[in-house]
């Protein structure tokens, strides 16, 4: 489950990275693929490690396979948290949710193998302790941007009802 879960924050960190690519992309029209952010966070991650430029290659398209097999293993459908399921509803979501895990898991066992071919098992490591520090920034930035969202929201709503309370108080004047 644990491993699932460091997938889970690779898959949110190439997300992440779309924000800033984004703004530079959306100048031009154009918003960045998936392989380019995949490829974007393996040099990054390989800058990182220090690695010369043929393992840096070797590392660069594998990662970005890798990236790619997640990206397609990931789950499309999407259920309403706040809409009610039935019992075999939940049954089958819960269900998805374990093959999914089950695929995520496979998927890091085969690419661990991949990378053993090129990379120490401390560098492997090193890759996955990038990956989740990334995570975290991104993940902290999300919850910032949520809140700041959440805040402007309320203040938006205490304005409009301010206005509201002088619009009714003003009628009952007349």
């Amino acid at each position: 489950m644990k491993n699932v879960f460091k997938i889970m924050l690779v898959v949110l960190a190439l997300c992440a990275f779309t924000i800033p690519a984004n703004a530079q992309q959306r100048k031009n029209g154009k918003r960045p693929s998936t392989e380019q952010l995949a490829e974007k966070q393996a040099k990054h991650i390989a800058q990182e490690l220090c690695l010369d430029d043929e393992t840096t290659a070797k590392f660069i398209a594998t990662y970005t396979q890798c990236q790619k097999e997640i990206m397609a293993s990931n789950p499309r459908k999407r259920f309403d948290k706040k809409q009610s399921r039935t019992e075999a509803q939940t049954d089958s979501l819960l269900r998805a949710r374990f093959d999914h895990s089950q695929r995520l898991l496979d998927l890091r066992k085969k690419y661990y193998e991949e990378y053993r071919k090129f990379l120490t098992a401390k560098q492997i490591e090193r890759v996955y302790q990038i990956e989740d520090q990334t995570m975290k920034r991104l993940t902290e930035r999300m919850q910032k941007r949520h809140q700041a969202n959440k805040n402007r929201n309320k203040a938006d709503n205490g304005s409009k009802d301010k206005a509201n309370d002088k619009a009714d108080k003003a009628d009952s004047d007349k």
